[in-house]
C-alpha cells in the first residue's frame, strides 16, 4: 500500500503542490500587504527558512528510506534538492533586487564585507552544480563521480546554518536547531557507512574461512 502511493504520479504532483506551497503564500501576502512593517525582511528570512528546511529535507530522505525500509523514497530527493535551489534563488534574487537595486558593485561589496553575507553567497555558489547535475542524463554521465558531487550538499546545508547563525546574532535557537537537525543527518550518515564497511568485511571474512576450510 504505502509503496503503491509513494510510486504514484498524483504522490509527486501532490507533494509538488506542497512544496510551492510556501512561495504562494509569500506571494499572496505580497499582494494584501500582510508581510509586516519590514516586507523585505519577511520575504528575506522566509525564503532563506525555506531554503535550509529543504536541504535538510533532502538530507533525510536516505536515513528515512533505510530506516522505514521504503527505497522507493529516493524518488523525491532531487525535487527536494531543487525545490531548495529554487527557494536559495529567491532568496538572492530578494539581495540583488530589493536591497541592491541590481548594483552589482555594492552587492560583490557586501559579500566582501559582510561575512554572513560571503558565507552564503558561498552556500548558494555551490548549490549550482548540484541543480545542473540533477537531470537523468547527467547522473549517467557522472556516474560515481555524481555521488561525489552530490555530498557537497552537507557542506552546503552547513554553510546556510552558519549563514543563519551569523545574521541573527542575538536568538540564535532556530540555527542552532537547523545545526542540530543537520549534525543528527550527518551522524546517521557517518553511522550506515560504518554499518556498511562492516557488513563488507564480516562478509569478505566468512568468504576467505570459507576457503580456507
Amino acid at each position: 500500500m504505502i509503496r503503491r502511493l509513494l510510486i504514484s504520479k498524483w504522490t509527486k504532483v501532490a507533494v509538488f503542490l506542497l512544496c510551492l506551497a510556501p512561495a504562494g503564500l509569500l506571494v499572496f501576502r505580497t499582494f494584501t500587504a500582510r508581510l509586516g512593517a519590514n516586507p523585505i525582511e519577511t520575504i528575506t528570512h522566509t525564503t532563506g527558512d525555506w531554503t535550509i528546511w529543504f536541504l535538510l529535507i533532502t538530507l533525510s530522505i536516505t536515513p528515512l528510506r533505510k530506516l522505514a525500509s521504503q527505497p522507493d523514497l529516493i524518488r523525491f530527493r532531487r525535487m527536494m534538492g531543487l525545490w531548495a535551489f529554487f527557494y536559495a534563488c529567491l532568496h538572492f534574487l530578494t539581495l540583488i533586487v530589493f536591497d541592491h537595486f541590481f548594483d552589482v558593485q555594492s552587492i560583490l561589496a557586501d559579500v566582501y564585507k559582510r561575512p554572513f553575507i560571503t558565507v552564503g553567497f558561498l552556500a548558494f555558489v555551490l548549490m549550482i552544480p548540484l541543480a545542473i547535475t540533477s537531470t537523468k542524463g547527467m547522473i549517467r554521465r557522472l556516474g560515481k563521480k555524481w555521488q561525489l558531487l552530490h555530498r557537497l550538499v552537507y557542506l552546503t546545508a552547513a554553510l546556510g546554518v552558519v549563514h543563519y547563525y551569523w545574521l541573527v546574532k542575538s536568538d540564535v535557537t532556530l540555527p542552532l536547531r537547523y545545526g542540530a537537525i543537520l549534525a543528527f543527518l550527518l551522524a546517521c550518515r557517518v553511522a550506515f557507512w560504518w554499518q556498511s564497511r562492516h557488513a563488507a568485511s564480516e562478509a569478505l571474512r566468512k568468504r576467505d574461512t570459507a576457503r580456507a576450510t
